[in-house]
Order: C-alpha cells, then structure tokens, then sequence
C-alpha cells in the first residue's frame, strides 16, 4: 500500500506543470499573433507606400462652355467640380462637416480607435451594423484610390494609406481636398458646385441651415439630394444640426432657428453635358486648336458665340415649321411624328430634315446651328452636309456682272427664251424659268427679284464663267464647277459656307470664316486659344450695296415677299430641281441666317416646295425671335458709291482676296449712309 501511494504521488508530479511553464503556451499565441500583426503591417504598410499621394491633388474638372453673354450654357463631360481653398468655405459647412463624419478629426491619425470601438459597441448592441467609423482621412483615400472593394482587405489598406496622407499633409490640407473631391448627388462633385448648383451662391456664402443640408446628405448623395427630396433632406439638415449642439459647435437655440428657416433650393439645375449640333461643332474646334492633353485635364473655360435665346428659338423653328409642312396636303413622306423618337441611332432619317445656321455679321460668330430636327434622333450635323443650291446662288452671279461693269441693276436684260448656243460654253444649254412664263426686257436686278432663270443665265453670260467662279471662290464656295449651269446654282454646297459667302453684302464685301470659339482658359486662367480672325476682301462696298438693293426687293415684292418679318432686310430663295432642297438666306445689317430643308436621301419634298414655302418660314421665326437685341437697321449706301467700270475686278480698288486685320463692328456700318432704292 506505501509503495503504490508514493507510485502515484510521482506520476501526479510528473503530469503537473511548473508554475513558470503554466503560460508557456500563452506566449507562443502572443508571439504568432504579434508576427503575424508585424507581418500584416508590413505588407499594407509596404503596399499603401505604392499609391502616389501627388494623386490626391489631382482632381479632373468638368470643362465649362460658356454662351456669348458670358453665362455657363454647357459642360463637357467629365466630373462636375468647381475648386476652392478651404479658406473661402464656409465655417457652418467644416463644423457641420466634422460632426456628421469625424467629430475627432483633429485628435486621430488618419485612423481614429475610439471611433472604431464607438461604432462596434453600438452596432453589437443594436445587432445591426448601422454605424461606421472611417475618418475624413479615411474617406479621402477611398475616394482617391482604387481600394478594392467592401471587404476587410480594402480596409486595412485605406487604413494604412490614410496613415501615410496624414504623414504628408496638414489637417488644413486634408480637408481641403476632401471638400473639393467629395460626391454631394446630382453629378456634382466638391462643396463649390454643390453650393452653387444647390442654392446659386459660392461655397463662403452658406449659412447655418444650407451647411447643414450639404453635410447631411454626402452619406447617401442621391437619396438625399434637394433637387430629388427635399423633406428626407431637411431631415438630414436637422440630424445634422443636433449633432452640432451635442458636439459643442451649436447652441440649442440656434439649432432650432436653423430648423425653423425655409431651405431656398434653386429653381434651375445647373447645365449638364449636354448633346446638340452646337456642342459637336465646338468639339471639332477644340480638337482643332488644342492639344489632347490639355483637353483631358478638363478645368478649361471655353468662350463661344452662342446665343442661348436664339439657339433654343432656331430649334424649336426648325421642328415646329418642318411638321406643319408635314401636315400639308401632298406631302407624302414618313412624318417625324410616326416615328415617336425611335430611329435606331441612324445619323440620317426617313423623314423630312433640315438646318439652319444663323451668324453675327460683325465677328463671324455663329449665334445658333441647328443641324437637324433633333440630335437625340440623328447626330448628322446637315450644316455641313453638300447640297445643291439652286437660285441662291444667283446673287454671286450678278455681284460678278456688276462688278465687271458689264451689267448695272438697270441694265436691260430680256427674260425670253434662250436661244441654241447662245451661252457661251454650252450651245445646247437652253433653262427655262419655273413658271414656264417669259416676260420680255426688263432690268436686270428684275432677274434676281424674281429669281428668273434666263435673265440669269445671260447676266452669268455677260459677266463670263471665270468672273463669276472667282467671285465664288473670294467668297469661300471653294472651287465650283467650270460650266455654265452653275448661273443657276447646279453645285454643292454648305449651308455654312453659303451663309457664311451671304455675310459678304450687309459686310460691304468682308469675307469672315465663321467660327464657335473666341477663346479657351485653363483651370488658372490663363489663354491657351484665342480666335483671331482676319477678313479678306472679296467684294467692293459698292457691289454689295447694289446687290442689297435688289435682295430687299426679293423680300419686298419678289419671291420672298410671303416673309413674315418686316423690319429691313434683304435675303434670296433657292429650289434646286425636281423640288429636292429647298433654301432661304437672308440677312440684316446684324445677322445672316440661313435655312435648308429637304430629305437625307434627295427625293422631291412635294409639289411646288419652293424655298417660299418650305424654309422662309423657319427663317422669319428666327429673326423675329432676335427681336430689339439685334436691332435691324437701316441698310445705307457706302460713303463713295462708285458704280464699277468696264472691265473692273470683282473687287473693285481694295485689292480682293487680301487679308485685312479685324476692324471695329462700327467700321463696316458706319461707312453706309442712304438707302439705295427705296421700297422701304
């Protein structure tokens, strides 16, 4: 019995552990978690210091194009942030900022343990995870860097990349960025543009109630957005102010005045990308003058020439005009209405089209383009299209006989038939005119007023085929065909070069390109484009003045006479054969415009759609639409009117087709005095 008590006592001792070797195992855990803890912070550490933190001040803007009077009119894509310096935001917004998302902003690193065990405390004792614990610097880094996505990897690496920001930049710096990156819902991105487009006033001018609002709704920037809901936003603002007074920023009585006071949302959105005719033209010019990496830093201020009043008028004239024609007996193509917008993004359409382009006299600048009905149904821009352009051609071929001094508006001129090789360089070319009538000698601007085809062509034939493709050519129609059907406009052409040609009479014969752009500004200001336009002559003032003469006739008692616009004006129609286009182009003393109707694919319109009928009506919508903005003054005779020689040049003694530098608008006008003509 001794000998098995003492057995046992020693196997007891054997099996138990000493005291020193009692957490002996505990120690290993610790290590392996340590190391493991060491390793993990390697690895992020060394991971996070592979993200460049320059990024974080690199923050695309959306490129602003502004109209002519100065106002944003669109913006090119991209994100939509206007930046600003801390010091110009408002205080109501950084403490109402710091008590909604980190109120120990300043008292953290980039990663705050308080708030971690803050939030998993209540999450536990609520069973759900409603509360985060990112920190402004946190939430700086997802938004900067691709992280991956919701997952504990993505966290760990945000946080040691946040260490890292708050190693390299002030607290003032990090705020700084996060207000101008940050996503506040409606596409806008930064406190400026959320201000602004929110409630029309820069980020510095926002008061307790706005702030607030701002705040409360970066969570969930859609869901909450004013322009979405405004109740479940100012129930934001409010969650917003009460936490203020619990983190010593409000005072209860303030809150609640801040509560009791309307939010005053802006009534308009701010302009968006926008889609149209215009913004393609302007990209073309853009990608003309500037270079791709200045173009995709965006920030850029781009100044153009549009008149927002008169681009929304131009378009709604276009569709509005074109669906009555539409709705005319004898009109049997597919309407625009049938088809309910669906097109299958074809750039041309089944059913009837057209342009209009309307340009400022004194710059060149294009006022308006519409380039078709509707651009979300057809992005084929038709300004550019080639068409023929039948009788507005017509005053360039007299403008070459009157500038030759073979001819004079008094000139007589017989309109009967044409006889067998009487035009030179076509024996067996003998046009008729549209109403089959023949009317006898008359003079010779009666041609023109009347758009006759067999005066024409004899005025075309006094002033000979080289006068008048060079007059075309100094007038920007390019090089035209060398037969004589082009008397009566047998060619193709732009809308925009033969309104921009049109520019020449009420120019007294300046030739301008028309163009979009005046100039382009970086993020900081400074140019990087500037139009500088040179004009270049192509007609002499006392042509021009001749040829205004007779197109206000056109309008007076010619075949524009069914105009409804009845301020002074001169302008031409045009129907080119088997009524497949039909064109107005007329023009005041401030604007040309110019107006095309027809099918994409050429095919007569209707019977008798002659330009009278078809686009002088868009036209004179247009131009009443300008109203007293673009007074139509007057047109007056040139201070010298000289009536051309025998054998002059169809510029007259300016020396046509020489580059003259941009003079003052008054310049042009200003050397006209008394109206030629009467009619008035």
């Amino acid at each position: 019995m001794p000998c098995r008590s003492v057995a046992k006592r020693k196997t007891a001792t054997k099996t138990k552990p000493k005291p020193g070797q009692r957490w002996h195992w505990k120690r290993y855990v610790f290590a392996l978690l340590l190391g493991v803890g060491a390793a993990v912070c390697g690895l992020y550490g060394s991971w996070a210091g592979l993200y460049d933190l320059k990024q974080l001040e690199v923050m695309p803007q959306r490129s602003v194009i502004f109209d002519c009077n100065g106002q944003p009119f669109a913006r090119r894509a991209g994100e939509d942030r206007l930046l600003v310096p801390i010091a110009k935001v408002s205080p109501y917004f950084i403490d109402a900022l710091l008590a909604r998302e980190d109120t120990r902003f300043y008292q953290h690193h980039g990663v705050d343990p308080v708030g971690i065990l803050r939030a998993v405390f209540r999450n536990a004792t609520r069973l759900k995870a409603r509360e985060g614990a990112s920190t402004l610097t946190q939430q700086l880094a997802r938004n900067s860097f691709e992280l991956g996505g919701k997952n504990l990897h993505r966290k760990l690496l945000e946080a040691f990349v946040s260490l890292r920001i708050e190693r390299n930049f002030s607290k003032s710096q990090i705020l700084e960025l996060y207000v101008n990156r940050i996503y506040f819902g409606s596409g806008m991105y930064g406190v400026e543009t959320a201000s602004r487009a929110y409630f029309n006033k820069p980020s510095g001018q926002l008061n307790l109630g706005e702030a607030g609002v701002l705040a409360g709704l970066i969570r969930s920037p859609e869901r909450f957005s004013p322009f979405r809901n405004l109740e479940a936003s100012l129930k934001q603002r409010d969650t917003v102010l009460d936490r203020m007074v619990q983190t010593g920023k409000l005072t209860e009585e303030k809150a609640a005045q801040a509560k009791s006071q309307p939010v005053q949302v802006s009534a308009t959105r701010p302009p968006r990308p926008s889609d149209g005719y215009p913004m393609g033209a302007i990209e073309d010019e853009l990608n003309a003058n500037l270079d791709s990496d200045q173009l995709a830093e965006g920030g850029l201020r781009i100044y153009t020439t549009l008149d927002p009043a008169l681009q929304k008028a131009a378009e709604a004239a276009l569709d509005s005009e074109l669906a009555k024609v539409e709705a005319r007996p004898g009109f049997g193509h597919p309407k625009r209405a049938d088809f309910g917008g669906r097109t299958d993004g074809a750039s041309k359409t089944p059913y009837l089209q057209g342009a209009l382009l309307l340009l400022d006299n004194a710059t060149g600048g294009i006022r308006a383009m519409a380039g078709g009905r509707n651009y979300a149904e057809s992005t084929y821009n038709r300004v550019y299209a080639k068409r023929q352009i039948g009788s507005t051609f017509k005053p360039f071929v007299y403008a070459a006989a009157f500038a030759s001094g073979a001819v004079s508006p008094s000139t007589p001129v017989s309109d009967d038939a044409i006889q067998r090789g009487e035009i030179r360089g076509a024996p067996n070319w003998h046009p008729s005119n549209s109403d089959g009538s023949f009317r006898g000698v008359l003079p010779a601007e009666e041609g023109l007023v009347h758009s006759r085809n067999t005066m024409s062509a004899r005025v075309g034939n006094l002033a000979g085929l080289d006068a008048v493709c060079k007059v075309a050519r100094d007038a920007g129609l390019g090089e035209i065909p060398h037969f004589p059907a082009v008397y009566l406009g047998a060619f193709e052409c732009s809308l925009r070069d033969l309104v921009s040609a049109y520019t020449l009479f009420p120019n007294a014969g300046m030739r301008r390109q028309p163009f979009l752009i005046w100039r382009v500004e970086d993020a900081h200001g400074k140019v990087l484009f500037r139009s500088n336009p040179v004009e270049t002559r192509a007609l002499s003032p006392s042509v021009c003045w001749m040829i205004t003469g007779a197109l206000q006739k056109v309008m007076e008692r010619g075949t524009a006479a069914s105009a409804d616009y009845h301020k002074p004006a001169a302008g031409k129609t045009g129907t080119t054969n088997d009524y497949k286009d039909a064109w107005f182009v007329g023009y005041t003393a401030t604007l040309t415009c110019g107006v095309w109707v027809g099918l994409d694919e050429p095919a007569p319109i209707m019977p008798h759609g002659y330009g009278a009928a078809l686009a002088l009506p868009v036209w004179s919508d247009v131009m009443n639409a300008a109203g007293d903005r673009y007074a139509s003054r007057t047109f007056q005779q040139p201070d010298r009117f000289q009536a051309p020689q025998p054998g002059a040049s169809p510029g007259g003694p300016e020396n046509p087709g020489e580059p003259v530098r941009k003079a003052l608008p008054s310049r042009i006008f200003n050397t006209f005095r008394h109206l030629f003509g009467g009619g008035q």
